[in-house]
């Protein structure tokens, strides 16, 4: 199927996202100075802004490239909390949350002249439990019937647990696709989906093997595939690209990036394309390189960022040309 085709099909899918929600704060500013106090810069501050993160940037990503999605999750009945509901309505984004008593998961980035001087998180990973959880589990299975395809994405906020997952992996044995951006510690939790989508750390420590080269990645990959009974495996690798395991066989696909500012949300730009370009009738392969082409368009912007149909269409257009 041609790339365009596919893309043009985004508008046509529903996706189901279901995880932990983050409020991206972003401080920009500018240091001239040392502290007096301590060695450390003094940043003086210009704006702030907010943007969606973790499982919410995911559903703005596929909403971002034309496709429909409804959240699920955690929200917190504060003032970040109120910002989470502002920022999904501002984006258009349908969504299905369970507020908690919770704080609302904040992380909060201070840069100057686009460099992250630091970053400091407001969070709580214990586990959904009780009635919140009863709760998710009938949001989940309420909303399942209507949707083409599910994201789970795992911060490891307290959202995935083992009695979530269960359902799910039922639900991928019933030929749904149920793709995972995982965690570490988490991966027991993911046998039997259909992908995931670990970076090279993630995959090395949920495979307990060093990856220090093509035969160790080969390995990794392939235990991954094996121990989880996972339909495929995309492991993201940076500056050195994507390699997809699906069963036997194993394709390595050079990064699309020319300029690296922020790799901020990337990991949720390439399950989100990816399953978006699956569901409209891609091949592992080609939702596999059309996830490539979209990360390298969100990693040249600072901050957390998405990709759109448009130019998404453009970049796949451009390599098609320089290949032809």
């Amino acid at each position: 199927m041609r790339q365009d085709r596919i893309i043009d099909g985004f508008s046509k899918r529903r996706v189901l996202v279901i995880g932990d929600l983050i409020v991206d704060r972003y401080i920009w500013g500018k240091v001239d100075r040392i502290s007096p106090e301590a060695p450390v810069p003094v940043v003086e501050v210009a704006r702030e802004e907010f943007a969606l993160g973790g499982a919410a940037n995911v559903a703005n990503n596929i909403v971002s490239l034309g496709g429909g999605a409804t959240l699920v999750g955690i929200c917190g009945q504060d003032a970040g909390g109120d910002t989470l509901k502002r920022l999904l309505q501002q984006a258009r984004i349908e969504c299905a949350l369970v507020e908690d008593a919770r704080p609302t998961s904040e992380k909060t980035r201070i840069i100057a002249h686009n460099q992250q001087v630091v970053r400091f998180d407001r969070e709580s990973n214990a586990h959904l439990a009780g009635s919140g959880l009863r709760r998710m589990l009938e949001i989940v299975e309420g909303l399942l019937p209507s949707h083409d395809a599910v994201i789970i994405s795992d911060y490891k906020k307290g959202v995935i647990t083992p009695g979530l997952m269960k359902r799910l992996t039922t639900a991928a044995k019933k030929k749904y696709f149920v793709a995972v951006d995982p965690k570490v510690g988490h991966f027991h939790l993911y046998k039997g989906v259909s992908l995931i989508t670990p970076n090279l750390n993630e995959a090395s420590q949920g495979a307990t093997i060093q990856i220090t080269d093509e035969r160790s990645l080969l390995s990794a990959g392939r235990k991954l595939v094996s121990s989880l009974r996972a339909g495929s495996v995309l492991i993201t690798r940076g500056a050195e690209g994507m390699s997809l395991f699906a069963g036997r066989k194993v394709t390595h696909i050079p990064t699309a990036a020319r300029k690296v500012y922020d790799v901020t949300g990337a990991g949720d730009t390439v399950i989100a394309t990816f399953t978006l370009a699956h569901a409209s009738g891609a091949t592992l392969e080609q939702s596999a390189v059309l996830a490539n082409y979209a990360a390298g368009i969100v990693v040249a912007q600072v901050g957390t960022a998405a990709a759109t149909s448009k130019a998404l269409k453009k970049v796949a257009q451009d390599h098609t040309d320089a290949d032809a």
